[in-house]
């Protein structure tokens, strides 16, 4: 297959919308100010929505500068940004509103599609742009998650995808493969001899996913209450942060060699059925309680009447094979937890024996590696080490974290926490889809969450009440205490 050329033009189809305003344009505006935009990019935004360019233009400058702080806009880089940008009011699932596009995209001869809208009209932009003749070689599409309701779904919106783009062409994003930490995660473990060796179940006890929210669903219950937790969050960032746990060592960097890895891990999970989903799931819904010090409403108030969908999920995944046989997968994340996190815990197993006679055996702690994707980007490695000073009980012990944090790492006057979009689109940009997610991979892991939900339903496991402010039901703390093991906290 040619390399294709580097894009030359993102068109932003929900160019008014909240993803847009708040993440792609503010992503895009950077990816300028830092160089990485060649002369001549087009940034054209479209929605249905009727306005002037001056109005788009402020509207998009308002919004950058929010993102921007206190650090604000460079006048430079903000006049040579405004220059790129235009705006189309047409309806994009339209031939006419398509041929519009063509108009303003002029010769561009690499375009990259960011389908920032509904998934459900997916399917009827990019039959537009093909009727348009937008879809030639060069061209590529971003899609946003979820692809998809369900496995059946899914499969009906990459159906339609592909009748207008080829597979190597169509980019599925999931933002937190963009984040520092994750891709750190993949440089910790293949660059450095130290722990991959012990990447297995024969070191390694359990490990635990965590991605906490302290908000509530609020206005957005409409398509909460379609999707649920599970279908919002475990499906596609869990499960990803899941697979780059647990994969096996790529032959390299390319994309499908990445990707091939992250499928088998999606073909190993051990499938829940209605035999075992009451011991290795819970569902839950938040109701009243207090959240940072302040009164929270429940999802049913917010919802205005009864539903049964969930806002927590806790599961157990095992995943069959050679290297992790017998280590549990612990996932959890809900709206209105006490804290914002996210977080991957790995817990590696004690030492065989402790010669330390003198030490408590409390004081023994088993080794972790911690890495914190929200709100900082954290790896912390606890070791354990001689507490300083003398003792008649012989040596005493402590454990003592070893950071690797990219915050103080990387600190100064011109340090910036990127946008996890500022990475994934410089990759489209440039062709590169390692960290995307392929068609194949998208549909193993609705396979899956579909066998959960199924299950659910057949055993008739409604969600069961926690408050607000809290970690979740009590059969959140049941599901990994009937192993032996805690919730890291």
């Amino acid at each position: 297959m040619a390399e294709q050329p580097l894009a030359d033009v993102i068109v932003l189809f929900g160019g008014t919308g909240d993803l847009a305003q708040k993440m792609l344009f503010p992503s895009l505006y950077f990816l300028d100010a830092d160089g990485f935009l060649a002369e001549g990019f087009g940034v054209v935004a479209t929605a249905r929505a009727e306005m002037t360019r001056e109005a788009f233009v402020e509207q998009t400058r308002a919004a950058v500068a929010a993102r921007a702080g206190e650090a604000g806009l460079d006048p430079k880089a903000w006049a040579r940004f405004e220059k790129r940008l235009s705006y189309v009011g047409a309806d994009g699932t339209t031939q006419a509103g398509a041929e519009q596009l063509k108009a303003a995209i002029g010769g561009a001869k690499a375009p990259m599609y960011f389908l920032a809208v509904s998934p459900s009209i997916y399917g009827r932009v990019c039959a537009a742009l093909d009727a348009a003749g937008m879809t030639g070689p060069g061209a590529r599409i971003v899609l946003e998650k979820p692809v998809g309701r369900d496995l059946e779904s899914s499969k009906a919106i990459n159906a339609e995808v592909a009748k207008a783009f080829p597979e190597e062409s169509i980019f599925r994003i999931d933002h937190y493969l963009g984040k520092e930490t994750v891709q750190n995660l993949l440089a910790l473990r293949f660059a450095n001899t130290l722990f991959e060796p012990l990447w297995n179940n024969l070191t390694i006890d359990h490990v635990q996913i965590t991605v906490a929210e302290t908000e509530g669903v609020g206005e957005r219950w409409p398509y909460y209450d379609e999707y649920g937790a599970l279908r919002d969050m475990v499906q596609n960032h869990m499960l990803q942060l899941l697979c780059l746990v647990a994969m096996e060592p790529p032959s390299d960097m390319e994309p499908d060699s990445v990707r091939n890895e992250k499928v088998k891990v999606l073909r190993s999970l051990r499938p829940v059925t209605r035999a075992d989903v009451q011991t290795v799931s819970v569902r839950g819904q938040y109701t009243p309680g207090v959240v940072a010090g302040k009164a929270a409403d429940g999802y049913e108030a917010e919802r205005g009447q009864a539903t049964n969908t969930e806002t927590f999920v806790a599961l157990r995944a095992d995943i069959d094979n050679w290297r992790w046989a017998g280590v549990p997968f612990f996932l959890r994340t809900g709206k209105r937890l006490p804290e914002r996190r996210t977080q991957i815990a790995i817990q590696f197993k004690p030492v065989p024996h402790s010669i330390f006679e003198g030490a408590a055996e409390a004081d023994l702690v088993a080794n972790r590696l911690v890495i914190d994707l929200q709100p900082d980007e954290d790896i912390e490695l606890l070791l354990m080490n001689k507490a300083p000073g003398l003792s008649e009980r012989g040596m005493r012990l402590q454990s003592l974290p070893l950071s690797l944090s990219l915050a103080k790492a990387y600190s100064g006057p011109n340090s910036r926490r990127r946008i996890a979009y500022e990475r994934l689109i410089l990759d489209v940009i440039q062709n590169n889809s390692t960290l995307f997610v392929r068609r194949d991979e998208v549909e193993r892991a609705w396979e899956w969450i579909d066998g959960v939900a199924d299950a659910w339903r057949e055993s008739g496991m409604a969600p069961k009440p926690y408050a607000a402010g809290s970690w979740g039901p009590a059969g959140a703390f049941a599901l990994i205490e009937r192993s032996g093991r805690a919730w890291y906290d």
